[in-house]
């Protein structure tokens, strides 16, 4: 792999990063949470506490990929820094949940705004969903430098729709241009919120933030990855934490409550009020052009992951770097996403993967503290260390546990991961 080293610049990390993060949760989550929340402030500030959480994650996981600037993730981090199997379990929580159910959700929540344009009958469901994971696949599996420069072209296409469409949505609630936006916003709930309501509800927005990582699973192939790696990951965080908060303030201060509460189309049903048809139309485009770039982003970054466990002998070898891509690795991914799409459902993707991502980052974290304690001489190289870790660690750790005494079910989701991914470490260390 070595003709491949140097293929990626900072300009494609930060759009990587942006592409990974703005996908299905953006576009979803905040209907789902007015129903649990009961008004629109406390969704609000639910992006907030997510997005501050995120941005203590990027400045952490840049610290790690300051000391460790190489491909391969949580799984690289980890195993290298705390033990094989602690590696391993991450790895394969990203095999199974942070990239395979990832980008079933986005390709999911693709098709759904892609179908009502499209005759009826057209397609059988799920068709689209698959279409969407295999091209990507074959987009990034079999050239890196191709491949991240058409997924550029298209985030910055799709960055300069939604800024359009948030200046446009601003300023009809400026000039009071929709009707019941006014009272709306005047009577935004302000109630009590219910800790343990709110605490899922940040699962499902950390889930919207997961991709503030992206770059350290391609760091092994960027350009200067000890600094271009940490800044590109904290600044994709703040362009896409402040684009969130846009957003979402439209989605539920334009509509009233009663219109987006648990609905998964709450920007269509905002751009609707906002503009009508027209701008409904646009909206729709600008979220099947976000949803796919999202889907490549992942699939651009997860196999990076599993072909660095294969040449660690914890994968078959086959998933390894043979080429410039990791081609076979790319196909595997394809393959599990579309297993997901046919068998499963949107709103319980989105609960399970915020738990059991929000657990895998923040034990990663954990790491960086056992790596500076045996290499203190980086402690004043690292910015916002420890108070950045510290905040990361103990709110996302805090939030599980609330999340999980609101629904239990999602954490068993998350340990049965787990316990199978030592199970699969212990048989597989056997055979081999």
């Amino acid at each position: 792999m070595t003709d491949n080293k140097t293929t990626l610049g900072l300009m494609t990390l930060v759009l990587l990063v942006i592409a990974s993060m703005i996908g299905a949760g953006v576009f979803t989550t905040s209907g789902f949470a007015m129903a649990d929340l009961g008004g629109p402030m406390p969704v609000l500030a639910a992006w907030v506490v997510g997005g501050c959480l995120a941005v203590c994650g990027a400045m952490s996981y840049g610290a790690l990929a300051r000391l460790r600037p190489d491909s391969g993730g949580e799984y690289l981090y980890l195993s290298r820094i705390i033990h094989p199997l602690a590696g391993f379990i991450a790895g394969w929580i990203s095999l199974l949940a942070g990239f395979t159910g990832a980008i079933a959700v986005a390709a999911i929540s693709l098709e759904a705004y892609l179908q009502p344009v499209l005759p009826p009958g057209s397609l059988p469901d799920k068709t689209i969903a698959t279409l969407v994971i295999c091209s990507a696949a074959l987009l990034h599996g079999l050239q890196v430098r191709q491949g991240a420069l058409i997924q550029n072209l298209v985030v910055i296409l799709k960055l300069i729709l939604i800024i359009g469409f948030i200046l446009i949505g601003w300023f009809r609630l400026g000039t009071n241009q929709v009707p019941a936006a006014g009272l709306h916003v005047e009577t935004a709930g302000t109630g009590l919120v219910s800790l343990s309501a709110f605490a899922v509800t940040l699962m499902w927005v950390s889930f919207s933030y997961s991709g503030f990582n992206a770059a350290i699973y391609v760091a092994g192939e960027a350009r200067g990855a000890a600094r271009s790696v940490p800044r590109a990951m904290i600044l994709a965080t703040l362009i896409v934490m402040l684009l969130y908060l846009l957003l979402n303030a439209l989605f539920v201060l334009a509509p009233e409550a009663e219109a987006i509460a648990g609905r998964g189309d709450v920007a269509a049903v905002a751009a609707q009020v906002l503009g009508g048809d027209w701008l409904a139309g646009l909206v729709r485009g600008i979220i099947i052009l976000a949803l796919y770039t999202s889907v490549s982003a992942m699939i651009m970054a997860g196999p990076r992951v599993y072909a660095r466990m294969a040449d660690d002998g914890l994968l078959p070898l086959c998933l390894g770097y043979r080429q410039a891509a990791p081609g076979m690795a790319t196909a595997l991914q394809a393959l599990l996403a579309v297993l997901v799409v046919w068998t499963t459902g949107l709103r319980e993707l989105l609960s399970y993967l915020g738990m059991t991502l929000s657990i895998s980052a923040a034990a990663t974290v954990c790491s960086l503290f056992v790596l500076v304690a045996r290499m203190p001489e980086t402690r004043s190289s690292l910015p916002g260390y420890p108070w950045a870790p510290l905040i990361y660690v103990s709110f996302t750790f805090l939030f599980v546990v609330l999340a999980a005494l609101r629904t239990p079910v999602q954490l068993l989701a998350a340990l049965l991961t787990i316990l199978s991914g030592v199970v699969v470490y212990f048989v597989f260390n056997r055979q081999h």
